[in-house]
């Protein structure tokens, strides 16, 4: 792993970083990782690993929970090339929605197919940058849309994940039978009143987490914005699943 470039403001150090083909960011606290737990952060299909929504649970989780924070562009996202594969699917998506069609069915076999890819890369991630953190740091994963498909393969086939928390999702067979094999404690988001993400799918897959521990949240809205209270609900669950940093005060 190499680091490119480093900034520091209020209290948050933020570091660019290149892993083979992989490009990511880490944010962590200024005053240190040592015992800081590690959240992982999926972005969305069509964003990338400094979306503004991402960026803005990542500072909450660490300057007020003392969270360390990583975030990588998914294949084909941000500063990473699409395949031919890749740009036929988000030209095919682009066409569906300026003729009003249904996008589900392309984004499901897309973000299947970048999750499977994402999956080993986070893996690499984490095996290298757990040294710095420390082998026993606990961590989580968090996400929206592709990074819920991403996290839900990624927990199902890695150990060190904790615990999850996604927001809303296309959901299809192959996710239905990845969230039967989860295990971990999870808290899950539907944005209730989003067209494109339909309502019992979103509670079905709720149903088939396999975690004896898991959380429903309906929020009214869309997907995008989160709502800042469900950026700190979030942050939360990870505190009482993953602790904190012990100079930092839950209030």
């Amino acid at each position: 792993m190499h680091f490119t470039s480093e900034a520091s403001s209020n209290g948050v150090i933020e570091r660019n970083f290149i892993l083979d083909e992989i490009t990511g960011v880490l944010w962590s606290p200024a005053s240190g990782t040592s015992g800081s737990p590690l959240l992982l952060s999926g972005h969305s299909g069509g964003m990338h690993k400094k979306a503004p929504g991402l960026v803005a649970s990542a500072l909450h989780s660490v300057t007020t929970y003392g969270f360390t924070v990583a975030a990588i562009d998914a294949p084909g996202h941000g500063d990473r090339p699409r395949n031919l594969q890749d740009q036929r699917w988000a030209e095919a998506i682009h066409r569906a929605r300026a003729s009003r069609e249904p996008i589900a069915p392309i984004v499901v076999d897309y973000n299947m197919s970048v999750a499977e890819r994402a999956v080993p890369e986070w893996q690499s991630t984490l095996d290298a940058l757990l040294p710095e953190l420390g082998v026993d740091a606990q961590i989580g994963f968090g996400g929206v849309s592709l990074g819920v498909v991403t996290g839900l393969l990624l927990a199902a086939a890695e150990t060190r994940i904790a615990a999850v928390s996604f927001g809303g999702v296309f959901v299809n067979d192959a996710l239905i039978e990845a969230a039967q094999k989860l295990t971990v404690p999870v808290e899950y988001r539907i944005p209730w009143d989003d067209e494109e993400f339909d309502r019992a799918s979103g509670v079905a897959l709720f149903d088939a987490f396999g975690s004896k521990e898991k959380t429903l949240h309906a929020y009214s809205g869309r997907h995008y914005p989160v709502p800042e209270y469900e950026r700190d609900s979030s942050a939360r669950f990870f505190v009482r699943h993953l602790g904190r940093v012990a100079d930092t005060a839950l209030e």
